[in-house]
């Protein structure tokens, strides 16, 4: 009873789950639809927020929530892609490492030290800059560089479980081992894992948004929220709602996914 009613009072999963799920809406919405077209240019230069212009327009009469709505989703779809590519290199390595070790143990943890030894942004903007721009480059790129900390984690789950008695049991009645590495040992690995994927998608979106401010990541005329708070820098006496409305947006994903997995690692109690 004392568990059941911790779980439903978890105040940060609910708020989490909220913020995120706005914010994921918002910007799914900002694909198919927005208030006014993302790049239609107007008359009405910086504009301070009204009913007709939620967050006001920019230098270029653009409406802002509508580049918001784009913004966001561009961020967040390129942070789930980048998890997502982490996540399963992290979980493919570290099985194979953390179960079977020897030299490909070796050799892969010798690559992850080298790649950890490394600030994460410095090597994403070298691997962007061989790579060229785009999203697809900056979604590698990224992927990358996160893939060491899953890697990490998954292994030494792995080195946990690989000899406990249920895995014993499953060798002697003569269980494949790809069936006890993906089928017997993951779920148990994934309530430690889905609480480290909440933290990797702060650690993008945080990661995308500074690539995109400096100029490498998303570019124009596509909006992120990164690219729109650099454009905005030049404007913050004359039009503060212009950095506002990104700055903001930014804070609110991050915090959302703070809060989250808060929440998940509290049900893991």
């Amino acid at each position: 009873m004392l568990l059941a009613s911790r779980r439903k009072v978890n105040k940060y999963f609910i708020a989490g789950l909220i913020m995120t799920g706005l914010a994921v809406f918002c910007g799914i919405l900002g694909f198919f639809w927005t208030p006014y077209g993302t790049s239609a240019m107007s008359d009405d230069r910086f504009c301070a927020p009204s009913p007709g212009h939620l967050f006001g327009t920019d230098n270029f009469g653009r409406d802002i929530f509508s580049r918001v709505m784009q913004g966001m989703g561009t961020t967040i779809l390129v942070s789930v892609l980048v998890v997502i590519f982490s996540a399963a290199a992290g979980i493919i390595l570290g099985a194979l490492t953390g179960y079977f070790g020897g030299v490909l143990d070796e050799i892969v943890m010798r690559v992850t030290d080298a790649v950890n030894g490394f600030p994460s942004i410095l090597l994403a903007l070298v691997a962007v800059s061989v790579l060229g721009q785009g999203r697809i480059n900056l979604i590698l790129s990224l992927g990358v560089v996160f893939s060491p900390s899953y890697i990490r984690i998954v292994r030494s789950e792995y080195l946990r479980l690989r000899d406990a008695d249920y895995i014993k049991r499953a060798r002697l009645m003569g269980v494949g081992k790809m069936r006890i590495l993906f089928v017997h040992i993951l779920p148990n690995i994934l309530p430690v894992f889905g609480v480290s994927v909440m933290i990797g998608l702060n650690n993008a979106i945080l990661a995308e948004s500074g690539m995109s401010y400096l100029g490498i990541g998303v570019q124009p005329p596509d909006a992120s929220l990164g690219n729109m708070l650099s454009d905005a820098q030049g404007f913050l006496q004359m039009a503060p709602w212009y950095a506002l409305a990104p700055g903001l947006s930014i804070v609110w994903l991050v915090l959302g996914f703070s809060l989250l997995s808060e929440g998940i690692r509290r049900f893991g109690e």
